[in-house]
């Protein structure tokens, strides 16, 4: 064990003139055991490079892990170590989807997509296992499997490179790592608090720097030159170390990484003092504003009750108009009922008079006494007088008449409550709740009532509502290169050198204005070349990866017209609209109307030829957007001299 340990100093790949401490090694044969125990003394009489040292030490779990695996197999260390080169050096495994990059040594391609992935912002990347540079970034593409796939073969989990960690680990903890607390930028390693003693209680690390963890240590090493960074070129306005000055930065203006700090640091004082100013402001704005939500939400309330009341008193009144419909009909129909009784009772009593003089008819044409027959005669011979009238019902009297009237009233009511409710309607919807105003310093927006606007129909008009714009350099894409004061932007082979910035867009060629369009309307002009797109989107679009949540016209947080030679089409939160007859134009022009929750596209012309125009609620200040795939210039225009 102890002899395949030894085999392994002759690993080193760091030249002397880059130690540290330098290169002697003295390890005490006792010190290693072959169960394991008593790891952690291996390096206790080891004075070595510190890179060498971690090189070191993870080969020495590579090949105790593989003589393990070999063991169980009947197969000895000298064949395992026949296909170490097998593995991918970053994750210390098989590679999945191997890839082999120029300089010939050959990775996972998730591993080493992740680890040129730190260096997006320099622009320049390096092989981890020889650190050869190559610039631009190769293109990686997976190699075509030569030979049949065996069993995966699981090897301890070994973490050689901190920086593939999300939480930086100690580099000389053997087993189970420790969570670094410092890291040292003189050795360029992270230590724990066990293993960070030596830096205070020796002297041969008094000149060593060491700072909190922070988790970019891999940030802080020049990926050309492999040295730490030290000093600033304020040419490039960027770090560099030693050799970077007399060769890629010489004759630059360059001072001390410190000096460059104070400097700095006073402008982040002055920033921070405005910082707190603003907090105190938006504090106060906070709270005013938190004031005013409770007398809306109050005065919300009091409408709510009102209106309850209101309509309370309609539905009592209905309910009164109700019952006196129902009282009237009653009324007439025990009218009628009572008239009809009468006139039945009449009606009876008459049949009732009939049937008895029927009867004595009927008596006297049966008797066979002629003197009685003549006696009686003269008072039977005369027709009975009518007792009753002859009762017919007035077809003009009807009870669907009443209800026919109900529902008369019924669809009145309706008239008036949709004719009342659409002006109160219409009355909210065109008096803004809320009204946006800008925080420089401008003139304040005033905003009546109720607003009755004509759109612009002509240059002229629209640019009553022009607006400055200017390119935001924090959210630029790295191929795009700003100029004319940040009025243009134009698209480049070569990676440009932008500063890491949160708001910087690292997957698609874009780029966001400065400046937020809050308040109501708004109109500007920008000339393009090449496939161009142009929109507008809310400030909380994604910036980070090549999805759609960050590409314009393709959220619900953005709205994009795509332009090229071939045609338009109009984009929104992944449905696209061709305008095969949109007028054609280099020049495009954009009018945002806030108040009327459009945005529109024109073809610039006396006539403004319009392309296409959005409908929606927008619920979050714009920012005017773009995707450069060419060139794209924002166009001067006379300043708004309006209130908008």
């Amino acid at each position: 064990m102890m002899k395949g340990f030894d085999a392994l100093t002759s690993l080193c790949v760091f030249p002397c003139n880059s130690c540290l401490l330098g290169c002697s090694i003295a390890v005490a044969p006792a010190a290693v055991s072959h169960s394991g125990a008593g790891t952690q003394e291996i390096w206790e009489d080891v004075t070595v490079c510190l890179k060498y040292k971690q090189s070191l030490l993870f080969k020495y779990h590579q090949t105790t892990a593989e003589a393990r695996v070999g063991g169980e197999k009947g197969v000895g260390f000298s064949a395992q170590t026949d296909i170490q080169q097998e593995y991918c050096p970053l994750c210390a495994d098989l590679p999945i989807d191997p890839v082999t990059i120029p300089c010939g040594d050959t990775f996972c391609l998730e591993c080493i997509k992740i680890y040129w992935d730190q260096f997006d912002h320099m622009g320049v990347y390096s092989c981890p296992q020889c650190r050869s540079s190559f610039t631009p970034r190769p293109v990686l593409r997976r190699n075509v499997p030569d030979v049949n796939h065996e069993p995966r073969r699981q090897l301890p989990a070994l973490t050689p490179f901190p920086y593939m960690q999300r939480e930086s680990l100690c580099d000389f903890c053997v087993g189970r790592r420790s969570k670094a607390v410092k890291s040292c930028l003189m050795c360029l390693a992270y230590y724990c608090e066990t293993h960070i003693k030596p830096h205070y209680e020796s002297s041969t690390f008094k000149r060593h720097k060491l700072v909190d963890e922070t988790g970019h240590l891999d940030r802080k090493i020049c990926p050309q030159h492999e040295k730490g960074l030290e000093l600033f070129c304020r040419t490039d306005q960027m770090c560099v170390c030693v050799l970077c000055t007399v060769r890629e930065h010489r004759g630059h203006n360059i001072t001390s990484a410190e000096e460059e700090r104070i400097e700095k640091q006073k402008v982040l004082v002055v920033t921070q003092t405005e910082v707190q100013h603003i907090i105190q402001e938006r504090m106060k704005e906070l709270q005013d504003l938190k004031h005013n939500v409770d007398v809306l939400k109050s005065a919300a309330q009091r409408a709510q009750t009102e209106s309850d009341k209101t309509f309370h008193e309609m539905l009592q009144a209905v309910e009164r108009w109700k019952a006196e419909i129902h009282q009237m009909i009653t009324t007439n129909m025990q009218s009628a009922m009572s008239q009809a009784e009468g006139y039945l009772d009449r009606l009876e009593q008459e049949i009732l008079e009939l049937q008895r003089r029927d009867a004595e008819l009927r008596q006297i044409l049966e008797t066979e006494d002629n003197i009685h027959f003549l006696q009686n005669f003269p008072s039977l011979c005369v027709a009975p007088e009518a007792m009753v009238p002859k009762v017919l019902i007035n077809p003009q009297f009807s009870f669907g008449e009443m209800s026919k009237k109900a529902t008369e009233m019924k669809e009145h009511l309706d008239i008036i409550c949709k004719k009342e409710l659409s002006e109160i309607s219409k009355s909210v919807s065109e008096t803004p709740v809320y009204i946006l105003l800008p925080r420089n310093g401008e003139k304040r927006l005033k905003v009546p009532s109720r607003v009755h606007f004509q759109e612009p129909k002509t240059r002229t008009d629209f640019l009553r509502y022009a607006c400055r714009m200017s390119l935001d350099p924090n959210t630029v894409y790295k191929e795009l290169a700003l100029t004319d004061g940040n009025q243009s932007v134009t698209r480049r082979k070569a990676v440009q050198f932008h500063p890491d910035h949160p708001e910087r867009f690292d997957g698609f060629s874009q780029v966001l204005c400065k400046e937020p369009l809050t308040g109501f309307r708004f109109y500007w002009e920008a000339e393009w070349s090449g496939e161009f797109s142009i929109g507008v989107a809310y400030k909380s679009i994604s910036r980070k990866g090549k999805n759609s949540h960050s590409l314009l016209g393709y959220n619900d947080k953005s709205w994009s017209l795509l332009c090229s030679d071939s045609g338009y089409s109009a984009w929104h939160n992944k449905v696209d609209k061709d305008l095969p007859e949109a007028p054609r134009a280099t020049r495009i022009g954009v009018y945002l109307d806030c108040a009327g929750n459009t945005v529109a596209y024109y073809a610039v012309s006396e006539t403004m030829e319009l392309i296409h125009k959005f409908r929606a609620q927008f619920s979050e200040p714009l920012y005017a957007g773009f995707g450069v795939g060419s060139s794209v210039t924002l166009c001067p225009l006379k300043q708004n001299t309006t209130t908008h």
